[in-house]
């Protein structure tokens, strides 16, 4: 059936409920977990900036993230090991978090997405706006919701 899960995650609480349930189902199905992470690109400079300055903060900022993001990986990957469930973790760096993963899942060979939801409601959502729904409408693969 499902043999290799996409999971989004980003570090927060809310990522841990996505690890937790992902790692249950994974044994449940014999399945395999990709575990991906979208970090934000650097953001614009202020008008003035020095090109060296840009280029250092862009630099510390990809160094930060890249940082994060194998910290995050690393948590994830323990837990799968732990768990006797096979994992691989891939991080990039996108403006387009959303068209990120549902590329991902699909360039890894991923045959079901697995993200955890705030479920804010109708006005958080058009306040912070959301993830799933993004990747929901970009992707044609089931995606497994975790509240």
């Amino acid at each position: 059936m499902y043999k290799n899960l996409l999971v989004p995650v980003d570090g927060t609480d809310l990522a841990d409920k996505a690890i937790d349930g992902s790692l249950a189902l994974a044994k449940q199905l014999g399945a395999a977990i990709t575990a991906f992470i979208a970090e934000p690109t650097p953001p614009l400079p202020n008008e003035g900036t020095s090109a060296r300055l840009v280029s250092a903060e862009r630099h510390q900022h990809v160094e930060r993230t890249t940082r994060h993001a194998r910290s995050v990986l690393a948590r994830f990957a323990e837990r799968a090991r732990d768990a006797h469930v096979a994992f691989t973790g891939h991080h990039v760096s996108t403006a387009g978090i959303d068209d990120a993963i549902a590329h991902a899942a699909e360039q890894h060979g991923c045959d079901m997405i697995v993200m955890a939801t705030h479920a804010r409601g109708a006005l958080g959502e058009l306040v912070f706006g959301s993830h799933t729904k993004g990747v929901m409408a970009r992707s044609k693969l089931p995606l497994l919701v975790l509240r």
